[in-house]
């Protein structure tokens, strides 16, 4: 498992997507891997997980973007709000899960995080889609049609249903040999596990799992 791909789930539609996107690819090199990008509905993980998302919570919201602007500023990275947030990243997301080489994958994956988060028109019009396959030398309209069509959108279904199998709750989340980290700010674990230097071992997950609880919260306060 060890020259496994870095499995890299991600939705458009997070800020902090975008600036691991700008970084992942570094990041696996250094350790000798394939970054392995997989498309997923961050929507779909929030209910399946019973949580709002970050957008939905005022303060949580403001917070957010003041965050990644200053992790964009110190890793040099533009950043600029999409034309609406959040939005819609279906279109997006299906036509980065259609089949196609590595190479045109990854170039694909870049313009659209860039037209979402680096400036751009924001990829909710599938026209920009279009435009952006082509430009990676895609037929742009052919993208946009397969996108569209059921196995595309199933495609993206069952990517999501088996992050969610996995134990995926957010994103970005790399997945390495087999091993979950969520966030941006995990980047450091990342590279220690990459070492083979990571302190977490089963008998320390197995304590915090096996540790019993003492309050619950009433059901109607969790959301």
């Amino acid at each position: 498992m060890r020259d496994a791909p870095i499995r890299f789930l991600f939705d458009y539609i997070s800020p902090y997507a975008y600036l691991a996107w700008t970084q992942v690819h570094d990041l696996a090199a250094r350790h000798g891997r394939e970054v392995e990008p997989v498309p997923v509905l961050f929507a779909a993980l929030l209910d399946a997980w019973g949580q709002r998302g970050p957008a939905e919570i005022p303060p949580k919201r403001v917070y957010v973007f003041k965050d990644v602007l200053r992790h964009a500023y110190r890793l040099g990275v533009p950043l600029v709000p999409p034309p609406a947030h959040p939005f819609n990243p279906l279109l997006a997301l299906r036509a980065s899960s259609l089949p196609m080489a590595p190479d045109a994958r990854r170039e694909l994956i870049t313009r659209l995080f860039r037209e979402t988060w680096g400036g751009g028109r924001g990829i909710t019009d599938p026209a920009v889609i279009a435009e952006v396959a082509s430009r990676v030398g895609l037929d742009g309209a052919e993208v946009v049609r397969r996108a569209n069509d059921p196995d595309a959108k199933e495609r993206l279904r069952a990517q999501t249903a088996q992050a969610v199998a996995d134990g995926v709750f957010g994103v970005p989340t790399l997945v390495v040999d087999g091993e979950l980290f969520w966030g941006f700010d995990s980047w450091p674990h990342v590279e220690t596990r990459l070492r083979g230097e990571d302190p977490v071992d089963d008998a320390r997950v197995r304590q915090w799992k096996d540790l019993p609880a003492a309050a619950i919260r009433p059901a109607s306060r969790t959301r």
